[in-house]
C-alpha cells in the first residue's frame, strides 16, 4: 500500500511515494489553471495502481495563488459600527517609508460590502448591545442585491464572547453561501490583524472548496489530508472550511522534511533554504521548527499559527531584464511553468535556469532525468540579447550573482536580524534550484556546512508524508505572570483541551502548551513554552530577540496557545543500505568566477554511504542538480545526504 505526498508549486509538481520499504519520486510540470490535472498526471506517469495508494497528503498553492491573483470570491465584511474601514486603515504604518511611488494593497473588501451593525462587547466578554433584528433585515437586504459570494463576521471583542457574532451569523445562514466568524478562526485580541484574517479566510472559501472537491473526483475518494501552514495535516473537508491555515501549505513541507532528515545526524541548528522554479523560501530552526503567529502576505495580515517562512521572489524562473535605468535586474516575475524558461521551448525570456544551462552547471541531457525536452541554443540566444555587446558567458554569471545577492539579503534578515549568527548554522538546501546556490550563498555567510538531502526537488512532497497530524488552538486570556498566575492559566489550559477533544472527537489526544508573553505596555508578544518559570524564560528570549531585557518590569501573558497532537503513524526515514562500488565520474568544462573550470560529474544515485570527494562537481539526479564550487569536501552520511564542508 502507498503513501503518497504530493507539493503542488509554481513551476511543477512534485510527488513522492513510499510504500513501506522503498521511496521513489515523480516531477511533472504544474498546471495552474487547474492544479487536479498536473496531480493526475504525476499518478499516471508513474503508472500508479489506484487501488494501492492508502493515503495521500498534498500541499497545495491554490490559497495562495487566489490570493496573488486578487480571483477570489466576493466578500462581504459585517462588523462593529465605526469598524468598517479597519481592513483598510490597518496599523496606519507606511510599509516603504522612502519609495515615493509605493501605494497600499488594495483591501480585499470594497468599501460598498464593509457593513456596520450597531452591537458592543467589551473586552471582558459582557454584552452591552445586542444587534437589532431590524438592522440584521437591513443587511440581509443589501447582501441580497450585492451579489455577495461569501461573509465574513467579525466583531469589537467577540474572542471574550462570541454571542453577538453567532447571533447575525445564525440570521444570515438563510443565504447558504459560507459565513466565516472572526470568533472561531482566531479568538484573540488585535482588532485588525483579527479583521484580516476572518476576511481572508472568506475570500479564499468558495476557490478552495471547489479545488477540494475537484481534487477529491481526481483522486477517486481517495484518503486526502492537507498539509497546513503551521506544519500538521488537517482533512480536506477542514482545510475548505479554513483556508487561511494553508496558504503556506507546501513550503511548510520542506521545513518538516528538513528538520526532520538533519534531526537524525544530530543537526537541529539549521537554515532550510528551499528555491524552487518560481520563489525562494527560507526558514530558520533553532534546535526547534520556528513559528510565528502573524504575518502579511502581499498586504493582507495574517494571524494564525504558521512555521516563520520568509519568501523572496527569485527562483529559478526568475526573469532577467533591463530596467529603465540599464540596470541589469532578476525577478520577481516569474516565467512559471508555461511558457517557462526560454529552454524550454516556448518562452523567449532569460531566466535564472537559462543563465546556469549556459554556465554549463545544468546539463540539457538530465532534465526530468532526461524526460524533458531542453533547448540549450535558445538559453544561449535569450541570455545574448539581454546584453548584446558583451560575453554570454558574463551576462549568465552576472545574472547569477544578482540572484544570490537576493537570496542572501534575505538569510541574513532571517538570521542576523533576528539575534543569530548563521555561522552556527548548516545551510539545508532543497527545491529544483537550490542546489545551484546554496554553496555560495554559505560560503558568503560565514557557513561552513551545506546538506543536500536526498531527491531535493522533492523535498516538501517528502516532508509532508513525516509531518505530525495536529490542531492549533488560541485564546486571548491576559495574566500576570508572577507567582499567583498558574492556577488561572492552567484552568484555562483545561477548558481549551476539552474544547480541543471535542472539536476532534477524540481522547488520547497529546498536547502542547505555548503563552504569548510581553513587558507591561509592549504593543508586541513573544511566543514561548508554557512551564511554571515563564517570567524568567521569557527575559533572556527578548534580549536575544531585542538586544535587551528588563527583569524589574512586570511580564505578562495575554494569548495561551494550545497545540493538539492527533496519533497517527507517519513513515520512517529509513537509511541507505550497502556501500556498492566506487562511482563513476566524468569531467565536464564549466564557468565558474570568470573563469572555465574542469569538474567531476556523476549521477548522484550512484554515490554510495561514506563515500568522500572534493569540489567542483556535479550532481546530477532526477528531481535537481547540484553544483558544488572549488574548495570543499563532499561525503555521503547513512541517510544520503550529500554533507559539503566549505573552506574559506
Amino acid at each position: 500500500m502507498l503513501s503518497v505526498g504530493i507539493d503542488a508549486g509554481g513551476t511543477f509538481t512534485d510527488f513522492v511515494f513510499f510504500d513501506g520499504e522503498k521511496i521513489s519520486v515523480n516531477k511533472v510540470p504544474s498546471t495552474p489553471h487547474d492544479p487536479s490535472k498536473a496531480v493526475l498526471k504525476g499518478l499516471q506517469t508513474h503508472s500508479v495502481d489506484f487501488s494501492h495508494i492508502l493515503k495521500i497528503i498534498h500541499g497545495t498553492t491554490v490559497a495562495t495563488n487566489a490570493l496573488l491573483e486578487r480571483s477570489g470570491a466576493r466578500t462581504c465584511l459585517i462588523t462593529t459600527t465605526g469598524f468598517e474601514d479597519v481592513i483598510e486603515i490597518k496599523r496606519q504604518n507606511r510599509e516603504k517609508l522612502y519609495d515615493l511611488l509605493w501605494s497600499p494593497a488594495t483591501p480585499l473588501v470594497p468599501s460598498e460590502l464593509r457593513l456596520g451593525i450597531s452591537e458592543r462587547t467589551d473586552y471582558r466578554g459582557c454584552v452591552l448591545t445586542s444587534p437589532d433584528e431590524a438592522e440584521i433585515g437591513e443587511i440581509m437586504e443589501k447582501i441580497s442585491s450585492l451579489g455577495v459570494e461569501a461573509i465574513a463576521i467579525c466583531f469589537l471583542h467577540s474572542y471574550a464572547n462570541p454571542e453577538n457574532e453567532k447571533a447575525v451569523a445564525a440570521a444570515l445562514a438563510k443565504f447558504d453561501i459560507p459565513i466565516t466568524l472572526s470568533s472561531e478562526l482566531v479568538a484573540e485580541f488585535r482588532e485588525y490583524e483579527r479583521t484580516s484574517t476572518t476576511v481572508l479566510n472568506s475570500y479564499l472559501i468558495p476557490k478552495v472548496s471547489e479545488y477540494m472537491r475537484s481534487l477529491s473526483h481526481t483522486l477517486r475518494g481517495k484518503s486526502l489530508s492537507i498539509m497546513q501552514s503551521n506544519g500538521g495535516i488537517i482533512s480536506a473537508e477542514q482545510a475548505a472550511e479554513g483556508p487561511a491555515k494553508i496558504v503556506l501549505s507546501g513550503p511548510a513541507g520542506g521545513v518538516v522534511g528538513a528538520f526532520e532528515i538533519c534531526a537524525l545526524s544530530g543537526r537541529k541548528k539549521i537554515i532550510t533554504y528551499d528555491m524552487g522554479g518560481t520563489s525562494t523560501d527560507i526558514s530558520l530552526c533553532d534546535g526547534k521548527i520556528s513559528f510565528t503567529t502573524e504575518t502579511t502576505l502581499d498586504g493582507v495580515a495574517l494571524k494564525v499559527p504558521m512555521i516563520d517562512i520568509s519568501t523572496v521572489g527569485a527562483g529559478g524562473g526568475s526573469i532577467a531584464y533591463i530596467d529603465q535605468g540599464g540596470v541589469l535586474r532578476v525577478g520577481p516575475r516569474s516565467a512559471g511553468a508555461d511558457p517557462g524558461p526560454a529552454c524550454y521551448g516556448k518562452g523567449v525570456l532569460p531566466t535564472v535556469t537559462d543563465a546556469n544551462i549556459v554556465l554549463g552547471r545544468m546539463d540539457p541531457g538530465w532534465f526530468l532525468g532526461g524526460e524533458m525536452k531542453i533547448h540549450p541554443e535558445r538559453s544561449f540566444q535569450a541570455i545574448r540579447l539581454l546584453v548584446p555587446d558583451h560575453s554570454t558567458e558574463e551576462i549568465a554569471e552576472s545574472v547569477i550573482r544578482i540572484s544570490n545577492s537576493k537570496m542572501e539579503k534575505a538569510l541574513r534578515v532571517i538570521s542576523v536580524g533576528r539575534g543569530y549568527d548563521p555561522r552556527e548554522f548548516s545551510l539545508v538546501s532543497f527545491g529544483g534550484a537550490g542546489g545551484l546556490h546554496a554553496c555560495h550563498l554559505a560560503r558568503s555567510l560565514g557557513i561552513r556546512e551545506v546538506v543536500f538531502p536526498q531527491n531535493p526537488g522533492a523535498l516538501s512532497a517528502y516532508g509532508m508524508l513525516l509531518a505530525d497530524s495536529f490542531k492549533d488552538y488560541g485564546v486571548t486570556f491576559f495574566s500576570r505572570a508572577d507567582d499567583n498566575y498558574h492556577r488561572g492559566t492552567d484552568e484555562k489550559f483545561a477548558e481549551l483541551e476539552k474544547f480541543a477533544r471535542r472539536d476532534i472527537g477524540r481522547d488520547d489526544l497529546r498536547f502542547e502548551k505555548y503563552v504569548d508573553v510581553r513587558y507591561r505596555r509592549q504593543s508586541h508578544e513573544l511566543t514561548i513554552p508554557y512551564s511554571d518559570s515563564v517570567a524568567s524564560d521569557f527575559h533572556p528570549e527578548h534580549k536575544r530577540a531585542y538586544g535587551y531585557m528588563k527583569e524589574s518590569s512586570v511580564v505578562e501573558i495575554v494569548t495561551l496557545r494550545l497545540r493538539a497532537y492527533i496519533p497517527d503513524r507517519k513513515i520512517k526515514i529509513l537509511p541507505v543500505l550497502g556501500k556498492g562500488p566506487e562511482p563513476r565520474f566524468f569531467i565536464k568544462e564549466i564557468m565558474f568566477e570568470g573563469r572555465k573550470v574542469k569538474a567531476k560529474c556523476c549521477e548522484r544515485e550512484n554515490i554510495p554511504p561514506g563515500f568522500r570527494f572534493e569540489g567542483p562537481c556535479i550532481l546530477y539526479e532526477r528531481t535537481a542538480t547540484t553544483f558544488i564550487p572549488p574548495d570543499t569536501i563532499c561525503e555521503i552520511d547513512d541517510y544520503g545526504s550529500v554533507i559539503v564542508t566549505v573552506y574559506y
